[in-house]
């Protein structure tokens, strides 16, 4: 259960991003947030139920055309 007031969103939640983070390991890339969700640095996460969410890959910038 989340200590914090308010509770930081559940891992089902849509922004469960938001809840704070619990333990950081930036020299392995991740951060376990208060919700049980590993967040890694590339974008992706692993929820606590095992479902993995895929890293956002923006597409490249295109090219920059002056009006």
């Amino acid at each position: 259960m989340c200590p914090h007031s308010p509770p930081c969103p559940s891992a089902d939640h849509s922004d469960r991003d938001a809840a704070q983070v619990s333990a950081h390991r930036p020299e392995q890339g991740w951060s376990l947030l208060c919700n049980g969700v590993l967040r890694f640095e590339d974008t992706g996460e692993l929820l606590p139920d095992g479902q993995v969410i895929a890293p956002c890959r923006a597409p490249a910038p295109g090219p920059v055309i002056a009006a």
